[in-house]
C-alpha cells in the first residue's frame, strides 16, 4: 500500500490550499482515510476523515466550516480543501488509511503517507 500526499506549501492567513492523497496497492472500499497534522513539539492530531464507501466524514472542531475532505473513487485520491487558513494550521500534514470506519487516534491507522508541509503566514 502506498499513500502519496502532495499539495502543501506556503499560504497567507485567510488563504486556501488543497492537499491530495493518492492511494494505491489495494482496494480501499472498506477503508477509511484520514488527514492528520503535526506541528513541531506537538503530537500528531486528527484533522479530518472520510469513509471510502459512503463518504461519511468527521472533522476536528477547529477546522469545521473551513476544511472539507472528499474523495474521488475513479482516481483513488482523497482531498483536503483548506480554506480560511490560520497561522495555527501550520504543520506537516499526513494522510493515513485504516480498515473500517474513521477513528480519531493516529495509532489506529495502518498505512501512512509521507508528510507535506503547510505553512500559513500571519
Amino acid at each position: 500500500v502506498q499513500l502519496q500526499a502532495s499539495g502543501g506549501g506556503l499560504a497567507q492567513a485567510g488563504g486556501s490550499l488543497r492537499l491530495s492523497c493518492a492511494a494505491s496497492g489495494r482496494t480501499f472500499t472498506n477503508y477509511a482515510m484520514g488527514w492528520f497534522r503535526q506541528a513541531p513539539g506537538t503530537e500528531r492530531e486528527f484533522v479530518a476523515g472520510i469513509r471510502w464507501s459512503g463518504g461519511i466524514t468527521k472533522y476536528r472542531d477547529s477546522v469545521k466550516g473551513r476544511f472539507t475532505i472528499s474523495r474521488d473513487n475513479t482516481k483513488n485520491t482523497v482531498y483536503l480543501q483548506m480554506n480560511s487558513l490560520k497561522h495555527e494550521d501550520t504543520a506537516v500534514y499526513y494522510c493515513a488509511a485504516r480498515y473500517g470506519g474513521v477513528q480519531y487516534g493516529a495509532n489506529l491507522y495502518e498505512y501512512w503517507g509521507q508528510g507535506t508541509l503547510v505553512t500559513v503566514s500571519s
